[in-house]
């Protein structure tokens, strides 16, 4: 990835956001914060603090099969373009998951630049799935890649009022997807913005849906299972309905 992958000072994984005790990890997810398009200064932390929520909701949820998770501090704020920081800095964590953990699966889950991120390093051989929220995509040239995510299990979500990141083209993204890999499905949560806020119990409950069911092989909800198996574009442009996983919550 160039010679900026070594920086002074490198990306490094958050204290275990509860999860399983030493030892006893069967899996591991790792939440990539959002970011700013250009910006080389150290985050602030408060992208990163904005995933501890969800990191807690996920690791009770997981507990019992093994998961722990780390938030990934990235070196810049920024993407910069063609350097695309927080990528190397995904891609560094996954191999460092690897080194803490073992052979252990892993599910990436980005929000925003973050989603972006998680979406282009999911080559990496440990990673199973892709939860991507308000994935930030931009019109560029060169379209994102898409023949990482073969084999992956891949979910969308994005709010129909996103006003910071385009959601007609996280589906655009989505149907390329859909042509190298048919186990992707996207949700569309209505009248939400980018940050997801209003629905924020539906997206918990259907991000921890997604990773139990790709990493630990637990049956998955039947919305998700539906969109996985529903032909485009219905799969990729499934309502999250309001209320969604109720039931699941831990």
């Amino acid at each position: 990835m160039g010679s900026d992958t070594l920086p002074t000072r490198g990306a490094r994984l958050g204290r275990p956001v509860g999860g399983a005790p030493a030892g006893t990890v069967r899996g591991a997810v790792l939440l990539l914060p959002g970011g700013e398009v250009m910006g080389t200064r150290r985050p602030t932390g408060l992208a990163a603090a904005a995933l501890w929520p969800l990191g807690r909701y996920l690791a009770r949820a997981g507990r019992k099969e093994g998961l722990v998770g780390h938030i990934v501090h990235y070196r810049h704020s920024g993407w910069n373009g063609d350097s695309a920081h927080p990528a190397q800095d995904a891609a560094w964590a996954v191999e460092e998951v690897v080194r803490r953990y073992g052979d252990v699966p892993v599910c990436l889950v980005g929000m925003a630049m973050g989603a972006r991120a998680a979406l282009r390093v999911a080559g990496h051989e440990a990673v199973v799935s892709v939860v991507a929220l308000a994935p930030w995509l931009p019109v560029v040239p060169d379209p994102d890649p898409v023949r990482q995510l073969a084999g992956r299990k891949v979910l969308i979500a994005h709010g129909t009022r996103d006003a910071e990141a385009d959601p007609e083209l996280s589906y655009r993204f989505a149907q390329r997807v859909k042509k190298v890999n048919p186990d992707i499905c996207r949700f569309e949560v209505h009248s939400d913005g980018h940050t997801l806020y209003q629905h924020r119990p539906e997206i918990f409950a259907l991000t921890s849906d997604f990773l139990l069911g790709t990493l630990f092989a637990q049956r998955l909800s039947r919305p998700v299972a539906d969109a996985l198996a529903a032909p485009p574009p219905l799969g990729l442009r499934m309502p999250l309905a309001s209320g969604f996983g109720r039931s699941l919550r831990p």
